[in-house]
Parts: structure tokens; sequence; C-alpha cells
């Protein structure tokens, strides 16, 4: 994040009208759109920001929690930027999105307002309206292995190993017993089956003294 310099700083407080609002897109296949809503091309950390964009109408909301923050835009469907065929075929959903307001006057002088993805595109009579939430929503996403007592591999799959066409219309409850017994597959179970469950957790000392850990 930049530091703001004293003057910029000041013109933030008073609420002059000579900033405005830049923002990037970055879709998945990587292309980017780079828009302002002022009036002329801002160049702002050598990149060039285009007149006339298609977002407005943004509304942030954030936290200083954990939580995601929430924004709303819209905007008009125009030729070399958000176009009606790229919406339907889907090509923005899940874009990248940062935001930040400049002093045009002085370009280089910016902060940060918004970062974030899109996650609801949908038409409207106007032209589309976009749903997004902040980067702090990938803190939500799971990352790493849940630790279960059964397995988490589909039956088949590399992970597993078992050859389906050998176990015509068996199915697999994913329990280690099953696995086992059944598909003689246990060097692959996937699963904790030796996992304390929660009736570890309400089970009392041993009545005889040390037991070596044993209930």
């Amino acid at each position: 994040m930049k530091t703001l310099t004293t003057e910029f700083a000041e013109t933030l407080a008073s609420g002059v009208t000579t900033t405005c609002l830049c923002w990037t897109l970055v879709r998945a296949d990587g292309h980017v759109l780079r828009a302002t809503e002022h009036d002329r091309t801002l160049i702002v950390d050598g990149q060039a920001y285009a007149p006339g964009g298609s977002l407005d109408g943004f509304r942030f909301t954030t936290s200083a929690s954990l939580a995601p923050g929430q924004a709303e835009a819209r905007g008009a469907l125009s030729h070399d930027g958000i176009t009606e065929a790229d919406l339907d075929a889907g090509l923005w959903d899940g874009a990248r999105l940062r935001v930040i307001r400049a002093d045009w006057r002085t370009p280089d002088d910016t902060v940060d307002v918004w970062s974030g993805q899109l996650t609801r595109l949908r038409r409207s009579q106007a032209g589309f309206e976009a749903e997004l939430v902040s980067v702090k929503a990938d803190l939500e996403r799971p990352v790493g292995r849940i630790y279960t007592r059964r397995c988490d591999a589909v039956l088949g799959d590399a992970r597993c190993g078992v050859d389906r066409s050998a176990f015509p219309g068996d199915a697999c409850d994913h329990r280690f017993e099953t696995c086992r017994d059944l598909f003689g597959n246990a060097a692959n179970f996937r699963g904790f089956p030796h996992l304390p469950g929660t009736d570890a957790l309400v089970v009392g000392p041993a009545a005889t003294g040390n037991t070596g850990g044993r209930r």
C-alpha cells in the first residue's frame, strides 16, 4: 500500500472534487480492463486508465473484522470493455478487482479503496449488474484436508486406486471396515479410522489407575 503524501491527505480531508475512481479488472484468462470515471485518460503508476469506463455506481461496505466486505456495481455494455457476449460466456465471472482513488491533477497520488472479486454478474436493461466480495473472502476458502474417520476419496479415483469394474454394483460408504473387507484396499484408505471421537471427551479417567493411555 502506498504512503499518502501530506498534500494528498489534505486533499481527501477537504472534500474537494479533484479525485476520481479508477479500477482494474483482471479476468481468469489474463485479460485486463482499466477504466476511470474521469473524462480523460489517466496514467497512474505507468498504467493507462481509459475514460468512459463500463463500471459505475459502486457501493462498498467494509468492516474491521475478518468478515468479507461486500460491494455492488452496475455499468453499461461497451464494445471495448465488458461486452454482452463476454458476459454470456462467463468470461468475467470471478474476475479480480482493484479500485483506487486518484487525484486527476496529480494522478500519482492514489489511495486504495477496494480489492476483491466479482461473484455474480447479471444482465439488466441498462447493461449489467455485479456483486463483489472483498479479498477477505479468501480466508473462508478451505485449505488442506479435514481430519475425519471416514475416507474422503471417491471410489475408483486416483487416490482410491480401486478398479471399479472389479466390483460391479458395489458402493462405498467410506468406512475403513468397508474399504478393508469389501474392497481389500486398506492400504489406500484416505481417512483416519482410529481418530478419537467425541465419546473420548466425555469418558472419565480409568478407575484402576494408570493404564498407559488406554481407556
